[in-house]
């Protein structure tokens, strides 16, 4: 049997026509730069994710770069973040001469760790106060514990920017003064979310792709303005940005495959609890085979942390890469997200010698199994059965 990290055969073939027909009325308006097909999508995106505004932009990784530019952080300015997340989070930071700080990560969600945070902004503001921005990452489709994050950033006067990229329709509890709780969608907490449409996204277009999410009236004419070469009005620049603009192609073919979106976050949910069952069932959910998401709920309910959209599900392991070779040698796709923390890399040596042990374990134990929407429950349990054959055969 034959189980690819991802298929997007199927979702394709059942949206073709349709897919087909929009982009040739894209080709034939000769509207090619932005346009209504764009604006109408980043109305449809705002909504969604509870925010006033959508900004399309490039790519995902356009989308932090062009923030931080917006927001006018740049050399001497440091910005908070997580070792342990794509490298285009830290990649940004450095584009826009700006410095990571990073913090460790959470064992049981792999996000930002409130508490290490804290610590980081207090050390901080003794030494004057030149964090910037913090850039929670919303890792593999859960939203970090912005209910505390949110007041440590208002403590210090520090905005906040989310990755999202993988956390599209992700959602978390927030809680008012007067106790009330509010499930808020990944992208509309912070001063602005940055999402990403590469193809393998739950939301995943054609080619590259991204948005910029924010309620701020004055950000938003800011971030309109920057990926358009800081254009405002056409030819007249006031400030620097740069071509970060989304295609209308890119726009027709995520506004249809966005009317679809919550119906595959249900099925990667039900993928990922038929996982933790088949697990369970085969005596593998803790030992060897850990499940760092396993206490979130697959519902949203208000005594959960976190509503999850399972853009990876992984889990954690003893001798990972074998099991990795082993899945392999099976025809089961898996992905090691990610195997080097970002204070780790070459390009970075002068961060090399700092210690993150929970992320640094987590780089050495996580998994990535197939959880697209199309799966099958004899692929699922194919898996599962296959994992069980490594540890336990000799």
């Amino acid at each position: 049997m034959n189980v690819p990290l991802l298929d997007l055969g199927p979702q394709i073939k059942a949206l073709r026509s349709e897919i087909l027909q929009a982009v040739t009325d894209v080709i034939d308006s000769t509207r090619y730069i932005l346009g209504p097909e764009v604006v109408s999508f980043e109305e449809d995106v705002a909504a969604y994710c509870q925010s006033d505004f959508g900004v399309g932009v490039s790519s995902g990784t356009d989308a932090i770069v062009m923030t931080l530019m917006s927001l006018g952080i740049g050399i001497g300015d440091l910005v908070i973040t997580t070792p342990y997340t794509f490298f285009a989070t830290m990649g940004a930071v450095l584009r826009v001469g700006a410095q990571p700080v990073f913090v460790d990560i959470e064992e049981e969600s792999f996000n930002m760790d409130p508490e290490a945070l804290d610590c980081i902004l207090r050390q901080q503001s003794q030494h004057g106060g030149r964090v910037k921005a913090i850039i929670p990452v919303h890792l593999f489709g859960q939203c970090a514990d912005m209910n505390r994050i949110m007041p440590l950033a208002e403590k210090y006067d520090v905005c906040v920017v989310e990755d999202a990229a993988q956390a599209i329709g992700a959602c978390c509890p927030m809680t008012d003064a007067d106790g009330t709780v509010h499930w808020k969608k990944a992208g509309s907490m912070g001063l602005a979310g940055c999402f990403s449409f590469f193809p393998s996204k739950n939301l995943g277009g054609i080619g590259d792709g991204g948005m910029v999410t924010t309620s701020d009236t004055e950000l938003v004419d800011i971030l309109r303005s920057c990926r358009n070469h800081g254009a405002q009005p056409k030819y007249y620049h006031a400030r620097v940005g740069g071509n970060f603009r989304i295609d209308p192609v890119q726009a027709v073919v995520l506004a249809i495959k966005l009317r679809h979106l919550e119906d595959w976050h249900s099925k990667r949910r039900e993928n990922s609890q038929t996982y933790r069952t088949l697990f369970k069932e085969a005596g593998l959910l803790h030992s060897p085979v850990e499940l760092p998401h396993e206490q979130f709920a697959t519902v949203p309910g208000a005594e959960n942390h976190n509503h999850h959209i399972y853009n990876q599900f992984i889990i954690r392991v003893p001798d990972r890469d074998g099991l990795r070779t082993f899945l392999q040698n099976h025809s089961i796709g898996s992905e090691v997200y990610y195997p080097l923390c970002l204070h780790k890399q070459e390009c970075v040596q002068e961060y090399n010698g700092q210690k993150f042990p929970v992320a640094e374990k987590a780089a050495q134990e996580s998994l990535a199994l197939p959880v697209y929407p199309e799966l099958t429950k004899e692929q699922l349990s194919f898996v599962v059965e296959t994992i069980t054959r490594f540890y336990t055969s000799g």
